[in-house]
């Protein structure tokens, strides 16, 4: 835990009382702040008060006496409306943070060269996260992981000298961060996201362009307008900017080349790693993330040898195109988060050749974005309530099955791709779809697959994220 001794002696006022508001509680009474808690969940309430939190309905709290009010990031601060705290706690002047916030100040009350990675964009944010951290730990580094990954962000080690972070950031606790200050901030794309809660795309990219803003090296990957025009005006206004592409050779920066990362000093080219051969970060998105991960931990001090090791012995991240087993030349990939069609068209550009089990709960849209990747497929094996719409897609352009559950899927496509000898093909799950029709979430769908799987004989299992 982080003690928020940024609060010692003050009094401050909580809201929203789920893992990481219990855990930011905890930290600012360890640093000795006087904290008043609320939720509107009653039972979140009854949880708090059972480890010592003060609670109460902050409706009937003097609001004159709060230093700060801490916002859970999932509570509406801007849009649609503003959440009924928010109202109070800017009517009695009194400062909305979160719990990124409570750790930026901490780690520069406590260890401000402490080296501090943090990641957002729209895609791609946990993989380069945990890549990051990942190649840190492996070259021998204190890492810290957390934030909008694994760990809420209070709960990581206390900062000290050589200790390094490594964090997610969501756009939403990216709002309530106003002094986010890392040594290496990463934008990595942006599309249209989230604006239920932001109102507009140009909020949205507004808020996600505080985090580079405030870093002292921005790394931002200008793949995208929104991107690229950031980049530009962080230059102009004399911020150190890193550009990254996946796709695009740069002048300066760092791009991809086929397998090859490559940096880019005033048009003269040189290979700083390479990605061929290394499973866990097939595909372009991932050349992406990468990218980004290499020039952060180059800006925190590693060399070019602990990078490719560490790239080199990534094992990737649960059901996010997740090698989970092999059976001579079939390949099986667990890509259950792919819950639309946007998610699944990374898991079909990266394969040649697929048999691909698709559906679940559907999304607006379905998967006539993905018509592009049909070529790839060899076959597809459809399950869940999206069967019907999806087999009327998929039409006469895709062999299909209607398999209607995921262990007759998974039994079906390991047969036929079997006896494809075309050379390597994979068993993929990415189903476009929501797990809810027949799993509780994405990940017990892809921990089915998993098993599935490696129950059919013969069948390796490939250790990894899990």
């Amino acid at each position: 835990m982080i003690p928020a001794a940024s609060f010692a002696g003050k009094r401050v006022s909580l809201f929203g009382l789920g893992g990481s508001g219990i855990a930011t509680a905890r930290a600012l009474i360890a640093g000795g702040a006087e904290v008043l808690a609320w939720d509107d969940n009653p039972d979140s309430v009854s949880k708090a008060a059972d480890v010592g939190i003060a609670t109460a309905d902050l409706r009937g709290a003097d609001w004159a006496r709060f230093s700060a009010f801490v916002l859970s990031p999932g509570v509406p601060l801007t849009h649609p409306k503003p959440h009924w705290t928010v109202e109070l706690a800017r009517g009695s002047g009194v400062e909305i943070i979160g719990d990124i916030e409570l750790f930026c100040r901490e780690r520069m009350l406590g260890a401000p060269m402490s080296p501090f990675i943090a990641i957002t964009g729209t895609n791609g944010k946990s993989t380069t996260t945990a890549l990051a951290a990942h190649i840190l730990k492996a070259a021998g580094r204190d890492t810290q992981m957390g934030g909008n990954i694994g760990r809420a962000v209070m709960t990581l080690d206390p900062p000290q000298p050589g200790r390094h972070y490594v964090v997610e950031c969501s756009s939403y606790q990216i709002d309530l961060a106003p002094s986010i200050n890392p040594t290496a901030g990463i934008l990595l794309n942006l599309t249209p996201d989230h604006l239920d809660r932001h109102g507009t795309m140009q909020h949205y990219a507004s808020i996600k362009e505080r985090l580079v803003a405030g870093s002292e090296t921005a790394i931002i990957g200008i793949d995208d307008s929104w991107c690229a025009q950031i980049a530009e005006r962080l230059e102009r206004a004399g911020r150190h900017v890193i550009r990254i592409s996946k796709r695009l050779p740069l002048t300066d920066g760092y791009f991809a080349d086929s397998g090859n990362l490559m940096e880019a000093v005033h048009g003269r080219y040189s290979r700083v790693a390479f990605l061929e051969g290394i499973g866990s970060l097939r595909g372009q998105h991932n050349a992406q993330n990468a990218l980004a991960a290499v020039a952060a931990c180059l800006r925190v001090g590693l060399d070019l040898g602990e990078i490719q090791s560490g790239l080199e012995s990534f094992p990737g991240l649960a059901h996010r195109m997740e090698q989970v087993g092999r059976k001579d030349h079939v390949l099986f990939i667990n890509d259950s988060k792919a819950t639309n069609a946007d998610a699944a068209a990374p898991a079909l550009s990266s394969f040649p050749r697929i048999y691909w089990i698709a559906g679940g709960l559907p999304k607006e849209g379905g998967i006539e974005p993905l018509r592009g990747f049909f070529p790839r497929i060899a076959k597809a094996y459809l399950i869940g309530e999206a069967a019907p719409a999806f087999s009327a897609t998929l039409g006469e352009a895709v062999p299909y099955e209607i398999s209607g559950t995921l262990a007759a899927a998974v039994e079906h496509a390991a047969h036929d791709a079997a006896r494809d000898d075309s050379g390597e093909v994979v068993v993929l799950l990415s189903p476009a779809c929501a797990s809810f029709d027949q799993f509780k979430n994405f990940e017990v769908r892809g921990e089915a697959f998993r098993q599935a799987a490696n129950a059919i004989e013969g069948v390796k299992p490939i250790g990894g994220a899990r």
